[in-house]
C-alpha cells in the first residue's frame, strides 16, 4: 500500500477497539448546552456537516491540537463544515482566558455538567465525532488529531 493510504486509513479509524463505536452510522444525539454567553442545540446545524469535538483546558492533547480545529474551520468553513467544540472546563476563568490566551475563533461553548459528551459516551479528551448534513454520525476519533491533514480535509470535503 502507499505511505499515504495507509495513513488516511489510521487517521480515519481513530483508535478504535473491537467493533464499531456506538451510534456510528445512526443519528447523531441530539443536545442542548447553554452557558453564559450563548446557547446552541446539535439540531442547528442540520445540513452542516458538523465537526464536534470535546475538549478540556487542562488536557495537554486537547490544546496541542486546538490550532488546527481552527485553521480547518477557518478553511472549511464556505464548504459547509462547522466546527462544534464543547469545553468540559468546571472553572469558568480558566476556559475563557484559554479562549482569549490561544485567538479561539470558532464556536465554543462550555459543558461543566458534561451532559453532552455522556450522550456520546465520550470520557477521554480530545474526541471528535463527525457528523453528516443529514445528521449521521459517520465517524469518531479518540485523542488529538491534525486537522490540516489534506487526506482529512479531502474527507471532509466529499461528504
Amino acid at each position: 500500500m502507499l505511505p499515504g493510504i495507509v495513513t488516511l486509513c489510521l487517521t480515519l479509524a481513530g483508535c478504535y477497539s473491537g467493533t464499531r463505536p456506538p451510534h456510528i452510522g445512526t443519528s447523531a444525539p441530539d443536545f442542548t448546552v447553554q452557558d453564559s454567553e450563548r446557547k446552541v442545540s446539535l439540531q442547528e446545524f442540520r445540513g452542516k456537516i458538523v465537526v464536534l469535538n470535546f475538549w478540556a483546558t487542562w488536557c495537554p492533547p486537547c490544546v496541542d491540537e486546538m490550532p488546527s480545529l481552527v485553521q480547518m474551520q477557518q478553511k472549511m468553513k464556505g464548504s459547509g463544515v462547522e466546527v462544534l467544540a464543547i469545553s468540559v472546563d468546571a472553572d469558568p476563568s480558566a476556559y475563557h482566558n484559554f479562549l482569549k490566551s490561544y485567538k479561539v475563533d470558532l464556536l465554543t461553548v462550555r459543558d461543566p455538567d458534561q451532559r453532552s459528551n455522556g450522550l456520546y459516551g465520550t470520557s477521554k479528551f480530545p474526541e471528535t465525532y463527525i457528523i453528516d448534513r443529514q445528521g449521521i454520525l459517520r465517524r469518531k476519533f479518540i485523542g488529538p488529531i491534525d486537522w490540516g491533514q489534506p487526506e482529512v480535509l479531502d474527507y471532509l470535503a466529499k461528504l
